[in-house]
């Protein structure tokens, strides 16, 4: 090495704040680190068995992989080794020096949320979840060596860094490097050196990483032979009577990078036309991007246990949330990413994974409640994506689709549940959409339903404004909205028989309505008596045709419609503030009640008054009146 080609580089500077929270922080779980050091070895193995289809020759002399840990209790040394891909220079600066994630903002900010709370779990869990697995190592050491060889490559670097800010990259001479693969040596702080100890070592390969399809030696000191850790056998190949719980858990908190139990574990294999084994979890905790804009799944693909991509659409969108991995028997080892995308053979197992999948999680709902209560609560928003987005499934998402409804309580109903409850004469399955689910469960457009029983889904999740827009019915029952259009109930029974029917309004209400659409001009389509409120003076309703409110309110947002279409304001005849105000003689007072009962209605609906200095005159010059000052 000489100073010419030493190099020393500031981390950018969130890697800068990322270490040293890692390094000031105290988490009750530092064991993570070597979970993550452990897998960035594995994937690197992986890595060079693929590359090793076409270009045999970077195995050279060594074609069995596997990943070496070494300690060094005296020097206060860990090091993890694997003879795998390797790293040339700008790869090394590129996976060492930066994170190439657009979550890294989102995770430094939750990690210090975690910081703050002092909450062990919560951190190592997010160390998993946002790729950041190599920085994890600073928690234990207060220097990393890196030393790198890419396989094929006569070259070999050196990465170092205490974690303070900065960290230098330098050549090194081949004597000194391995000849391919990695090996991350730590220099173990003065509170973490029972890490260079063999039973703690043996307890974490043995909890977090036995399952990783590569081999794991341990070398308890300098000079001695290598000890078999774990042998490299791949979890998915083995039979399920032989597998237990414990060791699913395992493999599923080492492939989904996560510290929850699963709440489902999915594994078959598939024989016949296709043959391939797939292994799949429901995870029991929200990964962290489950939103991402871009919904991407996380389902690994390997061919005759070679590693090939995660990048691979085995599953839908809609299922993004499950972490496992599929391995085909039939695709040929050198697939290409472009025949990945078209292979009719990927159609097929996608087909096959995502029925088995969904038909998984319908027996859990048949036969534990609670759990599926659970898989639900955190991704049923998800899920229903596939309602707008998958035709040929969506009669097995609506029957595992749960919902809050008025009828449900604190907990959740199937439509099944829905369907059996149906009132005399009722035709429809009622719904209301909107962003607060406090505000709708509290809409006025409820009350003439809640006084026949009739039960309304809650929908408060955006996704409900779109699928439920789409045409779909239920047992021959179509799904309409409260909030659009008439409601038609004059044919279902009040639950109070001794209860008046609807009441027609008067004349002189039908004359204030007529009256009510001239001064409200263009601000509304119509202007006419309600039978869906029995509380509340006025709602507002979309037409019969097109979107709902709460849809419209989406299309308008993203630019979508040009113009929003103008709302229906429906009356309450029998409300004593209508006969008041249709008995009132003051022209202008009728007028401005007229408006602030149209601005009621907006606010009502979770929107602003159409404009906020003519309500606030007209709600002030009201006041005056009353209060005798006019």
């Amino acid at each position: 090495m000489t100073s010419e080609t030493f190099e020393s580089r500031p981390f950018e500077a969130d890697v800068s704040r990322l270490l040293h929270m890692m390094v000031h922080s105290v988490y009750s779980d530092r064991d993570v680190f070597l979970r993550e050091l452990i897998s960035n070895a594995a994937d690197a193995c992986e890595k060079l068995r693929y590359e090793a289809i076409t270009r045999p020759e970077l195995l050279g002399d060594e074609p069995g992989l596997a990943i070496t840990l070494s300690a060094d209790p005296e020097a206060g040394t860990l090091t993890i080794a694997d003879n795998g891909i390797g790293m040339s220079r700008d790869e090394m600066i590129e996976a060492l020096g930066t994170i190439a994630r657009s979550g890294t903002r989102s995770f430094i900010d939750r990690i210090a949320v975690a910081e703050g709370q002092g909450s062990g779990k919560e951190g190592a869990q997010l160390i998993g979840q946002f790729g950041v697995g190599f920085y994890s190592a600073f928690m234990v050491a207060a220097k990393v060596d890196v030393v790198s060889r890419r396989a094929g490559s006569d070259e070999a670097w050196l990465w170092s860094s205490d974690g303070k800010g900065e960290f230098s990259v330098a050549p090194v001479v081949l004597d000194e490097a391995p000849a391919r693969g990695t090996r991350v040596v730590l220099h173990l702080a003065d509170d973490a050196k029972t890490y260079a100890e063999r039973w703690t070592l043996e307890r974490i390969v043995k909890e977090q990483s036995g399952h990783v399809p590569v081999p794991i030696r341990f070398i308890e000191k300098p000079g001695a032979e290598a000890a078999a850790l774990s042998d490299g056998a791949a979890l998915w190949t083995r039979a399920k009577s032989e597998i237990t719980a414990q060791e699913y858990t395992d493999f599923y908190r080492s492939v989904a990078g996560q510290y929850d139990d699963p709440a489902l574990t999915v594994h078959f294999r598939a024989e016949g036309r296709h043959e391939y084994t797939a292994l799949a979890f429901v995870p029991g905790a929200r990964p962290f991007d489950l939103f991402d804009a871009d919904r991407k799944g996380r389902i690994k693909l390997y061919v005759k246990r070679v590693f090939i991509t995660d990048d691979a659409e085995l599953l839908p969108r809609y299922l993004r949330f499950v972490r496992g991995l599929v391995d085909s028997a039939d695709l040929p080892l050198n697939v290409s990413r472009e025949m990945i995308q078209d292979s009719p053979l990927l159609g097929a197992i996608r087909k096959g994974v995502t029925s088995r999948v969904l038909s998984d999680l319908a027996r859990l709902a048949e036969q534990d409640a609670e759990a599926f209560g659970k898989v639900w609560e955190n991704f049923g928003a998800v899920i229903k994506e596939g309602l707008y987005e998958d035709f040929e499934r969506r009669e097995q998402l609506l029957n595992l689709a749960r919902f809050k409804t008025t009828a449900s309580g604190e907990g959740t109903r199937s439509l099944k549940e829905y369907v059996a409850g149906l009132k005399e004469n009722q035709t429809a399955i009622y719904t209301i959409a909107g962003d607060d689910a406090a505000r709708i469960a509290n809409s006025p457009h409820l009350e003439g339903f809640r006084a026949r029983g009739i039960e309304v889904l809650l929908l408060a999740d955006p996704v409900d404004a779109f699928w439920v827009a789409s045409g779909l019915d239920y047992e021959g029952k179509p799904f309409r909205s409260v909030t659009q259009g008439s409601a038609d109930l004059g044919l279902i029974p009040l639950l109070d028989k001794d209860a008046p029917p609807s009441v027609e309004a008067s004349s002189e209400v039908s004359a204030l309505i007529t009256e009510m659409k001239d001064l409200l001009g263009a601000e509304v389509a119509d202007v006419r008596a309600s039978d869906r409120l029995t509380d509340s003076a006025v709602c507002l309703v979309a037409g019969e045709k097109g979107p709902d409110r709460q849809y419209e309110r989406f299309l308008a947002a993203s630019g979508r419609l040009g113009s929003a279409a103008k709302p229906i304001l429906e009356v309450n005849p029998a409300h004593a503030m209508i006969t008041g105000l249709a008995g009132h003689a003051d022209d202008s007072t009728r007028a401005d009640v007229a408006h602030l009962l149209l601005d009621t209605a907006r606010v009502l609906d979770g929107e602003r008054p159409g404009d906020a200095a003519a309500f606030s005159q007209r709600l002030f010059r009201l006041m005056t009146r009353g209060l005798g000052t006019a």
